[in-house]
């Protein structure tokens, strides 16, 4: 018992503070969505509980309008698979990753954000650490970070008058972080010189509205052509 007990205390010591930046990110867009659903009508109630099932902060923001028009299920279901469908290609490149986790692979499926997937993926996990554990925290504290934030703006949204208006580009800014923190770690830049080409190259033939379907496509199917040049760099580095 005291064992595990160490075990998940050292995956949680180790998760923490990958979920730092997160925690910053979450808290400003948590709070502005639970401040959002205040002033357009809702208790706090409804971030509360919305944040915690859903766990979706682009669908969130967009069910506000969607909760405030005509009932029409089908719309919703069909915005939201366009909003999210870039999380299908985060759970084809998580398959291997979530082996072997247990019981703890539903909940890793469920809350699987942008901000998880970029951590769970990219992070050297020490040989010491629990793999599974180390998931299962990164992916609970970002979790439980946007619930508090959403939260606390339902409850105090009222009390609250100042412009959000650009907030949102924290999240941005993180993720350039990220991406330069993995291109300093990698030898080699093959795989995100591509991913940035086609991009803009999607960006520049769909426009800012419907480049990142297009273009995840077009990542996932010329870096899986390419998977065994790629890998075999790597192995000869």
């Amino acid at each position: 018992m005291n064992n595990s007990m160490h075990t998940v205390q050292r995956a949680f010591c180790c998760a923490f503070p990958h979920t730092i930046p997160i925690f910053a990110g979450f808290w400003f867009l948590g709070l502005t969505y639970g401040i959002y659903m205040n002033v357009s009508g809702f208790s706090f109630w409804y971030p509360c509980l919305m944040s915690l099932t859903v766990f979706a902060g682009s669908v969130e923001f967009v069910a506000v309008s969607l909760l405030l028009g005509a009932f029409n299920p089908l719309q919703a279901l069909i915005l939201t698979l366009m909003i999210n469908a870039r999380h299908l290609f985060y759970g084809i490149s998580m398959l291997d990753k979530y082996k072997g986790t247990g019981w703890k692979k539903p909940y890793l499926i469920f809350g699987m954000c942008d901000e998880s997937f970029s951590i769970n993926y990219t992070a050297t996990i020490p040989s010491d650490i629990d793999r599974g554990w180390f998931m299962f925290f990164v992916t609970f504290l970002n979790h439980l970070y946007w619930f508090f934030g959403a939260t606390l703006g339902g409850i105090f949204g009222s009390l609250i008058h100042f412009n959000t208006e650009g907030l949102d580009f924290v999240m941005t800014a993180m993720f350039v972080v990220i991406f330069m923190e993995q291109w300093l770690k990698e030898r080699r830049h093959e795989s995100a010189l591509i991913g940035l080409c086609i991009s803009l190259a999607s960006l520049i033939l769909f426009g800012a509205d419907d480049f990142i379907l297009p273009a995840m496509l077009a990542i996932l199917a010329i870096l899986t052509c390419l998977r065994r040049h790629l890998e075999k760099g790597d192995t000869a580095q």
